[in-house]
């Protein structure tokens, strides 16, 4: 760093050279030697200075403006330059959302892992999909999986990976058990219960709801897929969720699964990334194993 534009920017601010002084840690006599060397570099004055006050000229106001636009700008390169040092050292970051973290990602990590010993664990956290664009946003994570509509961010890179469905769910005891499709107006009356706000597949049934003009009377938010299925299965109502968080239950026979007719419920998965990231490199492997199709997608049975 410059010390004699950081002396200058600091008096410039204190319109006091004691208080420059103290501030910064140095003498009195070396915050006057400082502005004195820019001066005479320049060979123009930056300072006007008597006994009783310091101003800056109108050569000095120009010079503090630019002067502290150099130091943050050095500021933010020290501090990009500290996050790089952090964030290359710290294992592989993946934020996802519920529905893909819980039900698709373990086995895109396991053949992430055995297709190179010296790929690492790394770190996942699963959350909502408006939690996982926070965490991205702050750094805290290298990748994001969400299964929102969100199509564009200023900050952010969003592509669509895979396509999902979502289906209608409903214990084995319900009436419409039998049925492999129905009409959404003969659900209009039963209790819904749904993913919260802020996730990525309540924001789609929501965007569904919407299209058809259907708004059920009834909805209960749960925080969970998993909590969502059991109370299903205990008859508490039915839902809608996506096709590959139901496979155990449809093997189990223990939730039937209806579609609306004529009106299919899809969304995709996508990865996001910042538009800038100090861990491309490592990011692009895993990027490659999660959108390659594989007998990850292709055994899978939807119940049709």
């Amino acid at each position: 760093m410059d010390y004699h534009l950081l002396t200058f920017v600091t008096v410039a601010e204190k319109l006091n050279f004691t208080r420059a002084a103290e501030s910064l840690h140095i003498t009195q006599s070396a915050v006057t030697l400082s502005i004195k060397a820019l001066e005479k570099k320049y060979n123009i004055t930056f300072l006007d200075r008597t006994n009783k006050y310091v101003r800056l000229t109108k050569a000095g106001e120009l010079f503090y403006f630019h002067a502290k636009k150099i130091l943050s700008e050095y500021n933010e390169v020290n501090n990009l330059i500290d996050h790089l040092s952090e964030t290359t050292n710290r294992p592989l970051s993946i934020g996802s959302s519920f529905t893909f973290g819980e039900y698709l990602l373990p086995k895109v990590i396991a053949d992430y892992i055995k297709m190179d010993k010296k790929h690492e664990n790394p770190m996942i956290s699963i959350r909502n999909s408006h939690r996982i664009i926070d965490q991205l946003l702050l750094g805290e994570i290298d990748l994001g999986i969400i299964d929102s509509h969100l199509k564009t961010h200023p900050h952010l890179t969003i592509t669509p990976f895979k396509e999902d469905e979502l289906v209608v769910i409903v214990s084995k005891n319900h009436r419409f058990s039998g049925l492999s499709s129905i009409e959404l107006k003969y659900l209009y009356d039963e209790t819904w219960i749904l993913r919260e706000d802020g996730s990525g597949t309540r924001e789609v049934v929501n965007q569904f709801f919407q299209n058809q003009d259907f708004a059920p009377p009834t909805i209960r938010s749960f925080g969970s897929t998993q909590i969502i299925k059991e109370s299903v299965e205990a008859d508490l109502g039915i839902s809608i969720v996506s096709k590959y968080a139901i496979q155990k239950e449809i093997f189990m026979e223990t939730l039937s699964v209806l579609r609306i007719k004529n009106e299919p419920i899809t969304r995709y998965f996508s990865y996001i990334i910042p538009e800038f990231s100090f861990k491309q490199h490592a990011v692009s492997p895993l990027i490659n194993e999660l959108t390659k199709e594989n007998t990850l997608y292709q055994n899978l049975s939807f119940g049709e």
